[in-house]
């Protein structure tokens, strides 16, 4: 992490005559967990936990990027994506196949693409189930968009990131994460149909805080049974479509109907299936919650939630629980689960401000004790979703 600079002032130091800045941001999934690739309705914030991207075009086809977080640089050709390969021949750094993604997905879509030249810095951590490869991945759209001038409405933006990471990456991610980074709106929640694209901000809290606990514990979905529940929920909609034809995916069945048909699938399936299912029914409830500044409700759902991805959906470990057990046990806590895919990553926890402070060194206190690890906790708030620093003067005047 980039931790005595600001992540925009360090990629500008960087590449001190860059002619674009570009910010993405992570996000956080209030609830709706594993139902965007089932079609149904979620409820992610954008957070002020970000990715910034100092660029500059070159004349040579390459894509030239360096982190500073990690330290490293790669120089990928724009005429060899599909090998995935750097220019001397070595696999790509598992954080570039994501610029490279898109770059790849543009290419296939036959939009024109000059070389560039890219520092990347970061506050937000990686493989912590905060979506650092969407931002990155958006971060990226956004600047082959605008250093080449082409126009792509947002969310179709979203979608090519999608493909990116479903095709490229062999991560078979929903909709959600890219439409997060790319639609976020400062102080609210996104209740977004994945199906039909309709989205709406709902107001968050304004007494509380978004505490994300991270248990340290890093993920890689394309190595994990991130996959394998795709096909589960997938082979569960063919079962239940033997009765009923109109079951095209889990959106399509109620909580009575499933009731139904729920004995006559296979048990495993069943339990994914009941998951999202309730899930997407938590969700609906939820936004409403937030409606009605009914924190209590709100709390109450995100609980149900965690359990069913532990007891039904079966993403969640022992130090996930651990900090949601715990969360729900200390003063100021409104609600908590594990957020992201799960095997790992990080809790979101929702906390009044006025006990933040208390709230997190009992947490981390309690961590340390269970697990001889310090925890890591990030203080966020709601944010707007990626944008371009267009102005070169702006840009250059740090």
């Amino acid at each position: 992490m980039v931790s005595t600079v600001s992540p925009r002032l360090a990629a500008l130091s960087e590449l001190p005559y860059a002619d674009l800045l570009v910010t993405a941001p992570g996000r956080v999934n209030l609830i709706g967990e594993h139902v965007d690739y089932n079609q149904g309705v979620v409820m992610p914030v954008a957070i002020n936990k970000r990715v910034w991207l100092a660029l500059k075009s070159i004349p040579e086809p390459l894509l030239k990027i360096s982190t500073c977080n990690l330290e490293e640089s790669v120089e990928i050709s724009l005429d060899d994506l599909d090998a995935k390969i750097d220019v001397n021949g070595n696999p790509l750094p598992l954080w570039s196949l994501y610029p490279a993604a898109v770059a790849w997905v543009l290419r296939a879509q036959a939009y024109p693409l000059k070389g560039i030249q890219a520092v990347i810095a970061s506050d937000l951590p990686m493989r912590a189930g905060l979506s650092s490869s969407a931002a990155i991945e958006c971060a990226f759209a956004l600047a082959f968009q605008n250093m080449n001038g082409w126009g792509m409405e947002r969310m179709q933006m979203a979608q090519l990131c999608q493909q990116a990471e479903n095709h490229y990456i062999g991560v078979d991610c929903g909709l959600m994460d890219q439409f997060a980074v790319l639609h976020g709106v400062a102080r609210y929640a996104l209740y977004f149909d994945t199906r039909t694209l309709e989205w709406q901000p709902i107001p968050m809290p304004l007494d509380t805080v978004l505490v994300i606990a991270n248990t340290g514990k890093k993920r890689e979905l394309a190595r994990s049974a991130y996959n394998q529940r795709q096909q589960e929920c997938r082979q569960a909609v063919l079962e239940l479509g033997k009765h009923d034809p109109n079951i095209h995916a889990l959106r399509d069945i109620s909580l009575p109907e499933f009731s139904q048909y729920s004995a006559l699938i296979d048990p495993l399936l069943a339990k994914r299936a009941r998951h999202v299912i309730e899930e997407i029914d938590r969700v609906q409830q939820a936004a409403i919650s937030l409606m009605e500044d009914d924190s209590t409700h709100l709390g109450a759902l995100m609980k149900a939630g965690h359990y069913s991805l532990r007891d039904l959906y079966e993403v969640s470990t022992p130090e996930l629980d651990f900090l949601v057990e715990t969360a729900y046990t200390l003063q100021g806590c409104v609600g908590a689960r594990l957020t992201g895919a799960g095997f790992g990553g990080c809790t979101v926890n929702l906390v009044l401000k006025s006990r933040v402070q208390s709230f997190c060194e009992q947490l981390k206190e309690s961590y340390k004790k269970k697990f001889s690890i310090e925890l890591e906790t990030y203080l966020c708030q709601a944010d707007r979703g990626a944008y371009v620093e267009k102005n070169e003067e702006t840009v250059n005047s740090h």
